[in-house]
């Protein structure tokens, strides 16, 4: 959604805080302290919900009084944003690229509305949230669960998914990116695009009219994060004060739930060697030991260890990171009633044992068909009136 001009709104916001802080509130021409200058009748509304009737006019002698000296306030309340936090609504334009962009309470109501539709999906939920509407899946590289789950979300909502490899667009011949999404803002609604480079799709989203969402980058995977929050939510209920241990690489999933993780309260507690560890500054707890990271956790969580781009250092990478594999002895010191997830494809018998992806603690299962419920609640939310 396209924001209007803000010049006047945001000097008229400058001149009530400066009221403010002189302690006192102005007073029209002629009027006099504790004289109210006009009465209009009041509808409490909010959300179509009606709170009370309307507030009518106080009959004389009760009106409030106006003018007067306030108490000073040296920070008007909300003005540093920190009663309401970021909002994906309050964007110019609505981008998901990091989950960043989302507030925490934001979060949360987007994780409601994805069990909403996840439980109501045979009963058709939210198949008009995206009626009329087309949504551009763009994937460079190959893809199972973000292409299957993208383009049914899509046609669930009612919408149209129209994909796109990279090879089918001129991309490929050497058209340039803003060029591109210029001409596809003006097809489609939306654009979630897989890419090889995190740089280029935020030039993408910075080019584009439409709202555009990393379905995933080697820098971000924020659409894998939601769905790993819906699965620990599903199986524990309040996500906050939960605790994750992930052990591995520390890479593109590894960075995406410590961003969602700290927005929910979850503690994440990355483990990883030396020159695999994610880089400080995201909220997660960073550690070199696996079992000191899995020590009372409610979920372990790994990924693969040789991902796309990374075959000629395969051996190495099997060596340095083979402390770090999930099996039985690490789930040993993990709270009783701790699940296992795992973001997929994954190699048994290399980051998690066979045991562990496919015993009774596992959630990965849940935790993929959530890539779908949650995806479908990102969209609604995105293109959403």
């Amino acid at each position: 959604m396209r924001g209007g001009t803000t010049g006047a709104g945001e000097r008229l916001g400058e001149a009530r805080r400066a009221l403010l802080q002189q302690r006192h509130v102005p007073l029209r021409p002629g009027q006099h302290p504790g004289e109210l200058g006009e009465q209009v009748a009041v509808d409490l509304d909010v959300g179509g919900v009606a709170l009370a009737r309307p507030q009518q006019p106080r009959a004389p002698g009760e009106e409030l009084g106006i003018g007067r000296e306030i108490a000073p306030m040296e920070k008007v309340p909300g003005d540093g944003g920190e009663l309401h936090g970021r909002s994906i609504r309050g964007l110019t334009k609505r981008d998901f690229l990091t989950a960043k962009e989302l507030g925490a309470f934001e979060l949360s109501e987007l994780l409601d509305l994805a069990l909403e539709q996840k439980a109501g999906r045979r009963q058709g939920a939210g198949a008009g949230d995206l009626a009329g509407r087309s949504v551009g899946l763009v994937f460079e590289r190959p893809s199972t669960r973000t292409r299957i789950s993208f383009e049914v979300a899509v046609a669930e909502l009612g919408g149209t998914p129209i994909v796109l490899r990279g090879d089918e667009l001129q991309l490929s011949r050497g058209e340039s990116i803003g060029d591109t999404v210029r001409v596809l803002s003006r097809y489609v609604d939306a654009i979630a695009i897989r890419s090889g480079s995190h740089e280029e799709v935020e030039e993408l989203a910075a080019e584009a009219e439409i709202p555009v969402i990393n379905a995933l980058t080697p820098r971000h995977h924020p659409c894998q994060a939601l769905a790993d929050l819906l699965t620990l939510r599903e199986r524990f209920g309040d996500l906050a004060g939960l605790r994750v241990a992930y052990v591995g690489d520390g890479n593109n999933v590894a960075r995406s739930l410590a961003i969602a993780g700290r927005l929910a309260d979850v503690e994440v507690v990355i483990a990883a060697p030396d020159g695999y560890q994610l880089e400080e500054g995201h909220g997660a707890k960073l550690t070199d030991d696996p079992r000191a990271a899995a020590s009372g956790a409610n979920a372990i969580y790994t990924d693969v260890w040789v991902s796309m781009g990374d075959e000629e250092e395969a051996e190495r990478r099997r060596a340095d990171l083979a402390p770090y594999r999930v099996d039985d002895d690490l789930l040993s010191v993990a709270k009783e009633g701790a699940v296992v997830l795992h973001c997929l494809p994954a190699h048994p018998g290399e980051e998690i044992t066979a045991e562990a992806l496919y015993g009774p603690r596992s959630a990965v299962w849940d935790q993929a068909e959530n890539r779908l419920h949650t995806q479908k609640a990102l969209l609604s939310t995105l293109l959403g009136e």
